[in-house]
């Protein structure tokens, strides 16, 4: 099985960084950011390149025409432009891009004169300012949905492809029936840009695993930090102070759950006291470079009963066997066959259960393909590939249901096998805090140490 050390070995296969399809020649310190002249590491431009380059293809290969693009992550995919995660749910930001086009994008106008002075890759043209809606925000009768349709309507015809078929990833529903009125036929344009990111390049990979070096240190910290008397929302604003100054771009989100909140799994912390004892799970999503971690490790605080270890084995020989199946050519359902049944650990149905016992693709977004569960993999197995990336999640309660297991390793496919992106230390329960000693006679002085 892979480990969580950087030695090749026939299971984790070269620390190097690269794709079959690109050539034998490695990104070299993939932990290294900064820009040398001496070393070949991640290369901006390329990476753009290489991820345009895929979603052109995918849209060569469908039946669509064009795309018209809402998503934040697949907006960066397609054009290399990110202006701060506040603009995650506004949905102000719009692409097209059409067969043997160059996209072009739509910001919020001072975004878009920033592009046009500092972001070259795309003719100064093709960064545009435009307005929406700010879902809902302006009233329907201003007109900017209908304006905005048919803006993109006419460059369509322009371009000889309104009467084919167009993708659209995500859509506010007046947006939607705007289009509609413009006599164009809306078809699903997530699938397509879901797979052409599938496949990540050597960029991706690289920027995947600092993402998930700077989480290695972070737990390092919480490690070092965790005791009883703390909050668990303490842990939260730790574990983000690190991470930004060590360079994170955002931090999503961090579950901190820890005692008897660990099962059923709340998906949320709290200003919960952690006490001795406890069992603590913590969950790390951020990103860095747009490249996005999900990461669980369990600890013990002070000691951990025999249950506790228990419920952390099951857990891992969980882990353990459905990463033993990832290999280019595998199903789905090798992995999954792995995981315990829903009824196996207190739920009535796989629907119950779901997020549990599952795998995730991971890249620009925390949900990509491919994504792997009892609930669906059986009927709908896909063949993992060489380039992926996903993480896998196992989870495990104890008897009584006073703690929980829950543990998460991020990995990509290589052409052997696979390699774990994520490093710090999970094949048993660690445990945290342990400063008591006892006092113990010493034969010779009468004296206690």
């Amino acid at each position: 099985m892979p480990t969580n050390d950087s030695s090749p070995s026939p299971a984790t296969g070269s620390p190097a960084f690269y794709h079959a399809s690109e050539g034998p020649t490695p990104i070299g310190s993939p932990g290294a950011t900064g820009t040398v002249d001496w070393e070949r590491r991640v290369d901006p431009d390329r990476l753009r390149h290489a991820r345009l380059a895929r979603a052109r293809a995918e849209l060569e290969k469908s039946s669509l025409g064009a795309l018209i693009l809402f998503d934040m992550n697949n907006i960066r995919y397609v054009t290399g432009t990110h202006i701060g995660n506040w603009a995650r749910d506004k949905y102000f930001r719009c692409v097209l891009l059409m067969r043997g086009q160059d996209p072009i994008l739509w910001d919020i106008g001072s975004a878009a004169k920033t592009h046009q002075m500092f972001a070259p890759w795309l003719p100064t043209g093709n960064w545009r300012a435009g307005v929406s809606t700010w879902r809902g925000a302006v009233p329907t009768d201003v007109g900017i949905e209908a304006g905005n349709a048919k803006r993109l309507a006419d460059l369509l015809r322009e371009h000889g492809l309104a009467d084919e078929p167009v993708g659209v990833d995500v859509v506010e529903l007046p947006v939607l029936r705007a289009l509609e009125r413009e006599g164009l036929h809306v078809e699903d344009g997530q699938a397509l840009l879901l797979d052409a990111r599938a496949i990540k390049s050597a960029d991706e990979i690289a920027l995947l695993d600092h993402a998930a070096a700077l989480v290695d240190g972070a737990y390092e910290e919480l490690y070092r930090t965790l005791r009883a008397g703390i909050r668990e929302n303490d842990c939260v604003a730790l574990v983000s102070r690190y991470l930004y100054e060590n360079g994170s771009e955002e931090v999503e989100a961090v579950n901190s759950i820890s005692g008897e909140r660990c099962s059923p799994h709340p998906h949320v912390f709290s200003d919960r006291l952690i006490r001795p004892g406890d069992t603590a799970y913590f969950d790390i999503i951020h990103s860095f470079n747009g490249y996005r971690t999900c990461y669980y490790r369990t600890m013990n605080v002070g000691s951990a009963t025999a249950a506790q270890r228990a419920a952390y084995a099951r857990a891992r020989e969980y882990m353990d066997n459905a990463i033993a199946e990832v290999r280019p050519g595998a199903s789905s359902a090798d992995i999954v066959r792995h995981f315990p049944a829903a009824q196996e650990f207190g739920f009535a149905t796989e629907e119950e259960a779901f997020g549990l016992q599952y795998c995730h693709g991971i890249g620009l977004g925390l949900w990509e393909r491919p994504l792997m569960s009892r609930y669906h993999s059986f009927e709908h197995p896909i063949e993992l590939v060489e380039g992926m990336t996903f993480a896998i999640e196992t989870y495990w309660p104890t008897p009584d249901g006073s703690a929980a297991a829950r543990i998460e390793e991020e990995l990509v496919v290589t052409a052997d096998g696979c390699r774990l992106l994520t490093r710090f230390p999970a094949d048993q329960l660690y445990v945290a805090g342990t400063r008591y000693w006892t006092g113990v006679e010493l034969p010779a002085t009468g004296g206690t140490h």
